[in-house]
């Protein structure tokens, strides 16, 4: 029979606990390192900034792809829970579009050779990205939805293209710190309203 402890916790649950709040911390972790050197970034800069032992990586993630997977995955559902909140709390649809895509970039130029990885002959990867496209395009089709019905911009844009040339405008951000892809994307979203929109 399991012994309690004293805070009414079998001493299992606890180590599922201790387990969960590791692997966050190593995910927390890797996504920091990705962004400074990359996906390929070393196993052991990782544990050390995770302060954790390069054992507990491998025993939460076998594989480099398992843990580059666990990272954008749970960083995919950050993007993705964020579009219908941003809707709630925003002045407007147009605003929370804007702030979305904002989010969005984000993601998108801090993922240091991800695009290499996505495109892969790795299921894994493969997966990934086809997740990434589940869980990002409804949320980018709700708010251009709501920001077309508001009167904010044109209907009719379709939200796989827009993503598809916010990524296109991304690229090439590593390598040339003189390029802000930012101002283009900007210039993208005004091109989207409507004349009398704000």
């Amino acid at each position: 029979m399991a012994t309690e402890s004293p805070a009414g916790d079998s001493p299992s649950r606890g180590k599922r606990a201790d387990a969960r709040r590791n692997r966050q911390t190593v995910l927390d972790a890797a996504a920091e390192e990705f962004v400074a050197s990359g996906v390929d970034a070393p196993i052991r800069r990782i544990a050390a900034r995770a302060g954790v032992g390069m054992a507990t990586i491998y025993r939460h993630f076998p594989t480099r792809a398992d843990l580059v997977t666990a990272v954008y995955h749970h960083q995919i559902e950050a993007c993705a829970e964020a579009g219908p909140d941003l809707l709630a709390r925003a002045g407007s649809p147009l605003e929370a579009l804007r702030q979305w895509i904002d989010l969005f970039v984000d993601f998108l130029v801090t993922k240091h050779g991800l695009a290499d990885a996505l495109q892969s002959d790795n299921d894994r990867f493969a997966a990934l990205h086809a997740y990434f496209l589940d869980r990002l395009l409804p949320v980018c089709a709700q708010l251009l939805d709501a920001a077309a019905e508001s009167g904010e911009i044109r209907p009719g844009t379709q939200p796989y293209e827009l993503m598809r040339g916010i990524g296109n405008l991304c690229v090439g951000r590593d390598d040339d710190p003189r390029y802000d892809p930012r101002r283009l994307i900007t210039l993208l979203l005004r091109g989207l309203e409507r004349p009398h929109a704000s």
